[in-house]
């Protein structure tokens, strides 16, 4: 099992900044990927950024691109999402979750999008950007 843990949404202006953070807990962090997805009113949970077990390689959304940047720090068992140049469109929850992954491993870039690749769910932090 992991635990995951979600932290750092709120209302922000458009143009602003925001960091997410999400700790895990449970089993090895090393040996998932980790990932963040948001769901808006009414519409389907999407992909937005993952980051693989090592770190060594970084997914975005297109929409993301250029905008935000997933890390993860191994020590502290926490990944973040720093978000820049915030649109009201960003607004959702942010969910992070974890998908199997690890030392001798490699998968493609399709398996860190999907949404179904990931086992472990937090609860989601409400990001809310105003106009």
């Amino acid at each position: 099992q992991v635990q995951l843990v979600e932290s750092g949404g709120g209302l922000v202006q458009a143009g602003g900044s925001l960091r997410l953070s999400c700790t895990a807990s449970g089993r090895t962090f090393s040996s998932y990927a980790m990932g963040w997805f948001r769901q808006a009113p009414g519409k389907e949970r999407e992909f937005v950024a993952a980051v693989s077990w090592s770190g060594g390689r970084t997914y975005y959304a297109d929409s993301m691109k250029g905008r935000f940047t997933i890390s993860r720090d191994g020590l502290k068992k926490t990944i973040y999402l720093e978000m820049n140049s915030l649109k009201p469109d960003d607004t959702a929850a942010y969910y992070c979750a974890a998908a199997p992954d690890g030392h001798g491993t490699y998968f493609s870039g399709t398996y860190y999008r999907t949404i179904t690749s990931y086992e472990y769910w937090g609860q989601g932090t409400q990001v809310t950007v105003s106009s």
